[in-house]
């Protein structure tokens, strides 16, 4: 599995996390939605699943589900501000196509 976060993502994260006032990390899942398919999904999460992977970086940690994995291996998770505005961005080479809005995106099966 080759995700990756970059360092903006990974200092996100633990704001996060401290802001929140702890967890273990951040879960990214992949669910049927959106205009093109599929979504990204993030949430706090304190506990592990069995097949999860965790993906860590300066403190940071991510963590995936074994469902989601063919959806996103190979992703580069970023983070970015512009202006006003700050999100995760999600560089996602399975991605065919992706919605007008930027929330969801379509991939090949």
């Amino acid at each position: 599995m080759a995700i990756s976060l970059t360092e903006a993502a990974a200092a996100q994260i633990c704001r996060n996390i401290d802001k929140r006032g702890g967890g273990l990390g951040v879960r990214l899942a992949v669910k049927p939605s959106g205009c093109s398919g599929f979504m990204y999904s993030m949430d706090f999460v304190d506990d592990l699943k069995d097949g999860d992977e965790v993906i860590e970086r300066d403190g940071a940690k991510l963590v995936i589900g074994i469902e989601s994995l063919p959806f996103i291996d190979g992703t580069e998770v970023g983070f970015e501000k512009q202006g006003l505005n700050q999100t995760f961005v999600f560089n996602n080479p399975n991605a065919v196509s992706t919605c007008g809005c930027g929330e969801s995106f379509s991939i090949d099966k």
